[in-house]
Parts: structure tokens; C-alpha cells; sequence
């Protein structure tokens, strides 16, 4: 059976504001599972945790919280923290042009035009940002509509004025592709996001979207940047690092949950990905939660 197409979901502003905005003392895990897009553009804070995130064709693994901007009609998913207690999710949507095209136009939007445009690959920032404009990002429900606007203003000035971002799709990476584009690829992200930890074959995706292997081997490559084998390799190291920051499990339990039948391989693999042992990547991030 094939995997479900990601979901269009359909945000309306509250009455009398020009952009949503939600609170959560508790990530909805469930909603966040789904691979959805929308015309908005998504920022998310979340103050304490850790999780996976899939932005369009990258997967990473975030702990102590998550300051991310996701550009309009971006595939995602994530944001799911386990085992965390007393984290708090805040979201802001608002449409490209959510001031209207003409104030969007002014001299003084130039900065947060050219934001909008990077948030097409979607961002992640780093500890210095995340520190300075989340507890703003968590007190705009406490303002007045129109200090709540100017707010926001000024904070997405500040993430575009930020040096410690980073850019998770290549540039080289096609994000508005063609329709059909779009339904292949998340046909295969679906599939992988369901099945990595188990043996996936080729062919089998291959068949999903109605190619041949050598044609959907050259189709993802040039489409995402990698080759799949590399993408669905990522996507298990990526559920490792999160196992090992959650999960009082063993290294070779958490080898055999994200996909790796090797042990050797996963090691291997692992300290390729992040420049460090299994072993050595938990005790480091439990130094630093500490």
C-alpha cells in the first residue's frame, strides 16, 4: 500500500490578527508526525527537549530546544520530544505577504523579505538566537494585537540580522518543484519515515513511484542532492542520536532500532556522521544538559 501524500493544511488567522499564533505546554506528537505543507510561513520555538525534525529532503536531530523557520508550502514534519517534561511549543503562520505586498515592498522590509526567501530551504539558529528571541517569541500572547505585530516585526528583523543560522536544504536542492515532482518525493519520504528501520530495497521504492531503478536513482539524486542509499543512511543516524539522548538503552539496541543490522557499520557510520562515537555523543550531551 503506498504511504499517504503529505496533508495541505488549511490555517486560518485569528479575528482581528494578520497571522496565527499557538502555545502548547505539551508537543501534540501525533499532529507533528504528519508530513504536511501550507502557504504560510511556520516559525517554531520550542523551549526545552529534544526530537527529530524532517525539513523537505533533510533530517536532523535537536536537543535543548528548537528555534526553526519553514518557508511556504515546505514539506515537514517533527518537532516530537519523548521523555521531556515542561517543554513548551510556540508557533507563528503567516503568509508571505501577511502586511500586505506594498508594506512587504518597503525599503525597510528588506531584511525580512530576504528572510522569507531563505526560509524557502527552511533555517535552523543556533544557541545565541535561541536564547535572546525565544522568551520574546513565548510573549507575544501576551501583548495587545498591535504591540503583538510590531513584535513580530521586529524579531523576524533580528533572526535575518542573526549570524548563527543554518541554511538545512542546498541550495542546489529543488524545493517548488513541479506537482508530480512533489508526489514522488513524498511518496519516498513517507515510505522511508515508516520503514527505515527495516531492510528497504530499491526496487520496492523504485516500483512506488513507477520508475526503473536506474531512473529513480538519477531522479532522486539530481532532485534532492544525495543519493538515496545516503538519505536513508542520514535518516537512521539521525533517529540514533535521538535514541541515545532519550533512551537508557545499550549501543547495539539502538544500533538494531534505526535500521543498522551491523554493528560495525553503525559505529562506523556514526562517528562518519557526527565525528564522534556513539558512546562519546551520549556522554557529551548529557555533560551539556547537565
Amino acid at each position: 500500500m503506498r504511504p499517504v501524500l503529505p496533508n495541505l493544511k488549511i490555517i486560518v488567522p485569528s479575528f482581528g490578527s494578520s497571522f496565527t499564533l499557538s502555545n502548547h505546554d505539551k508537543i501534540n506528537n501525533e499532529h507533528n508526525s504528519q508530513w504536511h505543507y501550507h502557504p504560510e510561513i511556520e516559525l517554531v520555538y520550542i523551549n526545552k527537549g529534544s526530537g527529530k525534525r524532517q525539513i523537505a529532503n533533510h533530517v536532523s536531530h535537536f536537543h535543548d530546544g528548537d528555534l526553526i523557520l519553514i518557508g511556504s508550502n515546505l514539506p515537514h514534519c517533527g518537532f516530537n520530544s519523548n521523555e521531556i517534561t515542561n517543554n513548551r511549543e510556540t508557533v507563528v503562520q503567516m503568509k508571505p505577504d501577511f502586511l500586505g505586498e506594498q508594506f512587504m515592498d518597503a525599503s525597510e522590509m528588506i531584511a525580512i523579505k530576504n528572510l522569507f526567501n531563505k526560509a524557502k530551504q527552511g533555517i535552523v539558529f543556533g544557541e545565541r538566537t535561541k536564547k535572546k528571541l525565544g522568551p520574546q517569541i513565548e510573549a507575544l500572547a501576551q501583548l495587545t494585537p498591535l504591540s503583538r505585530l510590531l513584535s513580530l516585526i521586529t524579531i523576524l528583523n533580528e533572526l535575518e540580522l542573526s549570524n548563527d543560522s543554518t541554511i538545512l536544504n542546498a541550495e542546489t536542492v529543488t524545493i517548488e518543484t513541479e506537482m508530480k515532482d512533489n508526489d514522488r518525493m513524498n511518496i519516498v519520504f513517507n515510505y522511508v519515515k515508516e520503514h527505515f528501520h527495516e531492510n528497504i530495497a530499491l526496487e520496492e521504492v523504485a516500483d512506488l513511484v513507477s520508475m526503473t531503478v536506474p531512473s529513480f536513482c538519477r531522479y532522486f539524486k539530481k532532485t534532492s542532492n544525495k543519493t538515496f542509499t545516503k538519505f536513508v543512511n542520514d535518516y537512521r543516524l539521525v533517529h540514533a542520536s535521538k535514541l541515545l539522548a532519550e533512551k537508557q538503552i545499550n549501543i547495539a539496541a539502538v544500533s538494531h532500532e534505526s535500521g543498522f543490522n551491523n554493528l560495525g557499520h553503525f559505529n562506523k557510520s556514526f562517528k562518519d556522521f557526527t565525528g564522534k562515537s556513539a558512546s562519546q555523543y551520549r556522554q557529551e550531551l548529557r555533560s551539556y544538559l547537565e
